[in-house]
Order: C-alpha cells, then structure tokens, then sequence
C-alpha cells in the first residue's frame, strides 16, 4: 500500500503493436473455439516493419485461415495505409497441428467434484489477482484513468480525429497521499498522426485536449488542478508510428493488462492461450477472490496469490496480502477463499464456462480483452468481475 509517492502507470491503444500481437492471437482463439469449444491452442504473434510471425500450435476439428484472420485484425485496428497494411503486409507462419491423442481435454459439463479432482494443470504457475477502493471497478487509479484517456483516444480516431494512426500510448502519475490518491501528478500522451503536414503540433495538442483528455476526467473525483503537468507529444510529431517504429511481440504488456504494476503479475501471457492453460485463467480467479474480498469490506486492498504446480488440479498455495487495511487476519481470509472459491483448472473453467464464451460473441470475447486490461471492464460482462461471493465470505 502506497503511503506518500506519486505512482505512474501506463496504456495503449489497439495500434500499439504489441496490442496488435495480442489481438491477432486472441482473435485466433476466439475463431477456433466458435467452431470447436474442445479446441485447444497457443498462439504467439510477433511484429516489425511490414512483417507478421505467427506461431500457432492447435488442435480442433476444423482448422481456421490463419493469415485472413490475422489480415482482417490489422485492417480492423486501423492500418490502412501504406507501407503497412492488412492485405499486404508479410505474414511468415509455423502452423502445428498437433494429435488430439496428445492434448488434455474434457467436457466441464459433465465433471463432478471427483472428476475434477482428477483434471491436473499441465503447467507450473504463480498467478496474482488484486484489487482495492480506489475506484469503482476496485482498480488502481493510475491504471483506470490511463486505461480511459486509451478508450478515448482511440475513440476520437475513429470519429473525430482522422488525422491520427492507430498507434497512442497514454500515461498516468497520480500523487498519494496517507494511503489515498491525493491529486493528479501528470497526464501524457503520444499520439502517432497519418501525415506530416496536418496538423501542427498546437492543433494536434489543442485537439487532444479537448476530445480526449476533458471527457476522459469529465465524470472522476479527482481532477487535474492547475499544477498538473500535461504533456501531449512532447518529443515532437510521430507520424504513422506502429510496427514501422516498433516492434511487437504477444504478450509484452502485463501490466497494462493487469494492474499498471500497481500490484504483483504474473509474467506469462495472458493472450493467444485457450481456457485450459492455467498462467491464463489463474489469473482470472484471483482477481475474481481479490475483487470480492475488498467488495465484502475484508480490506481496503487485497492481493491473492495463487501458486500452481505440475501434476495438481488446484493451487498448493493460496496467499493473501491486505497491506496493513485488513478488517480481519489474512489466516481468516484464506480459510474463507479456501472454503467459497473453486481454484481447480476445471473448476474455474466450468464456473466462468470460458470455452463457451466466443460462440456467444460472434465478433469475439477474448479479443476484446486484448486491449484495455483484463479486469475491471465495465464495457464487458466478465465472470471474473462478478462480486457475487460478497455473502459467503462475510459469513
């Protein structure tokens, strides 16, 4: 728990290309399991220049277009001009299809408790979840209000501001104050434009001003005052940025995807995995038992620390850390988490049904979480973000 600091933390926009990588390969998750909920994969996607590398291991009853799905995702985020482009662009591709006789697998639908017990994890995993009361989805403020300037940024490209390409980054630093958040240090964006000639520098920052930043903070508690310091291209113009002026790589950006490294995440990826992989949907269950905990009024903070090992079907280990804002002892807390919440791989595949998802979303569910973080989506009907254990744990 932060006492007196100020903590930045950082977003992206869809045509950031590390986004990128993780929309391609969620985007090929959801594709396959709308086709065959038994399916299994793991995709890794890397970007530079006008290049993709796909790596793709699966197994399904049918296979799917790997390159169209991949070309169909860059021209949806936006890149439509060239040297890079959806339907031009370079897509080198290892495509594996493994033996359904080699893959673990099961029908969650048919598991009772001694079934379950039998579904061991394939891989060894120290999974995070965390949440606390500084805002209303029970995230870190930093993180919420980087995540929202991405959400309108991207959203003034795509209606107000057409000079601007799809790459952005947006940036936080909030001051802390006796624990609390006290005041709003810093905003930055870099946005990347189209073209060099319009518009200038000022316009573009005048622009940002007004259609990103002011509605962004139109609706939070805390403002920016006079003595907030906010900057928008600092370094000068980017024009067209993206994977001509970096590369990307599936994957690189847990902390956006979490927690804006406010708290603990795990390093593995959380894209481009089905639902069965553990260093994925571990993480999905211990923000679910961190975000009840804190919505229960246990603590003010809650950081649950899941820890999975090879051959087991639930965690060896279940830690929490309250930071000093516990309501009552953390040796409580786990008893109740260990006593209300399934952290078995099948359990939690079965409560949150994620292999059933995609087909219920026709224009993807695990491609929306590709970009704007993995938890605390008001715009997105999440599992893991139900607080329906509040009950059962102020038992």
């Amino acid at each position: 728990m932060r006492h007196n600091c100020m903590f930045t933390s950082e977003s992206v926009t869809p045509g950031h290309p590390d986004k990128l990588c993780d929309q391609i390969s969620d985007a090929i998750v959801d594709r396959l399991l709308q086709q065959d909920r038994q399916a299994r994969v793991l995709t890794e996607c890397a970007i530079s220049k006008a290049i993709v590398f796909l790596s793709v291991q699966f197994v399904a009853k049918r296979s799917v277009d790997f390159t169209i799905i991949t070309r169909q995702v860059i021209d949806q985020v936006g890149y439509d001009h060239p040297p890079f482009r959806g339907h031009n662009c370079s897509i080198l591709s290892s495509i594996e299809e493994q033996s359904p006789d080699q893959i673990q697998n099961f029908d969650e639908h048919q598991l009772d408790e001694q079934a379950i017990d039998r579904i061991p994890v394939r891989n060894q995993a120290n999974l995070f979840g965390f949440a606390c009361n500084q805002t209303p989805m029970l995230l870190p403020l930093p993180i919420w209000l980087a995540h929202k300037l991405a959400q309108y940024l991207d959203k003034a490209r795509r209606h107000q501001l057409p000079y601007l390409a799809p790459d952005g980054k947006t940036q936080v630093g909030v001051e802390y104050n006796h624990h609390k958040p006290h005041r709003i240090h810093s905003v930055t964006l870099e946005v990347s434009q189209n073209t060099p000639d319009l518009p200038s520098l000022k316009q573009l920052q005048a622009d940002i001003h007004e259609v990103v930043i002011k509605p962004a903070f139109a609706d939070e508690p805390l403002q920016p005052d006079a003595h907030t310091q906010i900057f928008i291209n600092p370094n000068g113009p980017v024009i067209t940025g993206g994977p001509l002026i970096h590369a990307g790589l599936t994957g690189r950006k847990n902390g956006i995807d979490t927690y804006g490294e406010y708290s603990k995440h795990s390093s593995a990826a959380l894209s481009g995995k089905d639902p069965l992989r553990i260093d994925r949907i571990g993480a999905y269950a211990a923000r679910y038992a961190a975000k009840n905990v804190v919505a229960a009024g246990l603590a003010e903070e809650c950081e649950v620390h899941l820890s999975y090992s090879i051959g087991q079907a639930g965690p060896v280990s279940i830690e929490v850390e309250t930071f000093g804002t516990g309501k009552v002892p953390e040796e409580e807390i786990i008893r109740r988490l260990s006593q209300h919440f399934d952290f078995r791989l099948a359990g939690i595949v079965q409560q949150f049904d994620l292999r059933g998802l995609p087909a219920r979303h026709p224009d993807g569910f695990f491609r929306k979480l590709a970009t704007f973080g993995h938890v605390g989506r008001p715009d997105l009907d999440l599992p893991w973000e139900k607080i329906d254990k509040i009950s059962y744990l102020m038992a």
